[in-house]
């Protein structure tokens, strides 16, 4: 049986560890690196690193990242933020990327995600989809969680994997930042219906929240960042916290 997996995520707007709600009002969180490093040291299984900024620089500073990232953290990492080619890709792999994860790029170009199994194997790619609730179902959101589209979630999710995503990172914006609990329906169906490793994100709030989404939702892993960033859980904690409760956890 695996164990599930706690997965800090750093977003990242020019270098510094970012945060907001609901996609909006972002403020500062720290280093990166330091907090990557911080993570793996307490006990994290896995780390996000997801780069916000958009400009012209940054598939250079991102690779120079990724390389920083690689010399200091000892645990696997994926790396996602305007990844749109197989190319891209090799640049942050090569530099000690684990996996990466494609949102908005797959989603305008489907066999993006054909050519990155092809080259690398599924198990580097992770397929990000940004989901909202409404008119009765979840719909995928694209450009940061800016743009709606007439897709839905389920249905976005089940062509990817078709097509060679090995994991899907699934974040609520109805649950982001609100540190209400997770999307426990939406992340269940995902779980339940597609044979590749769920990640739940968006909403975390209490240590009651990941027993949730792993119990029963049977997500694989969750995903976190303002109250581990903001210290308001501690993931050594955490880890015992559902280890007593019986979720299988690697200390």
């Amino acid at each position: 049986m695996l164990t599930k997996r706690i997965i800090p995520c750093l977003d990242i707007k020019d270098g510094r560890t970012v945060k907001g709600v609901n996609f909006e009002n972002i403020r500062d969180a720290g280093d990166p690196i330091e907090l990557g490093a911080l993570y793996a040291q307490q006990g994290a299984d896995e780390l996000v690193f997801l780069d916000i900024t958009a400009t012209n620089e940054r598939r250079k500073t991102l690779s120079e990242l990724v390389r920083s990232i690689a010399r200091h953290v000892n645990i696997p990492f994926t790396v996602g933020g305007g990844i749109s080619s197989v190319e891209d890709v090799s640049v942050l792999l090569q530099n000690g990327a684990d996996k990466i994860s494609v949102n908005t790029s797959a989603f305008k170009r489907p066999e993006l995600v054909d050519e990155l199994a092809r080259e690398f194997g599924s198990q580097c790619v992770v397929l990000a989809i940004d989901t909202r609730f409404e008119d009765g179902d979840w719909y995928v959101y694209l450009n940061g969680g800016r743009v709606k589209t007439d897709v839905k979630c389920y249905d976005w999710a089940k062509e990817a994997v078709s097509r060679g995503a090995g994991e899907i990172l699934l974040t609520s914006m109805n649950n982001d930042g609100t540190k209400q609990g997770f999307a426990l329906d939406i992340t269940g169906k995902l779980s339940q219906n597609l044979n590749v490793p769920v990640i739940a994100s968006g909403g975390a709030g209490t240590m009651e929240h990941f027993m949730d989404v792993f119990e029963n939702a049977q997500a694989d892993a969750a995903l976190a960042a303002s109250i581990f960033h903001y210290k308001e859980i501690e993931i050594p904690e955490l880890k015992t916290y559902l280890y007593q409760k019986g979720v299988n956890i690697r200390f």
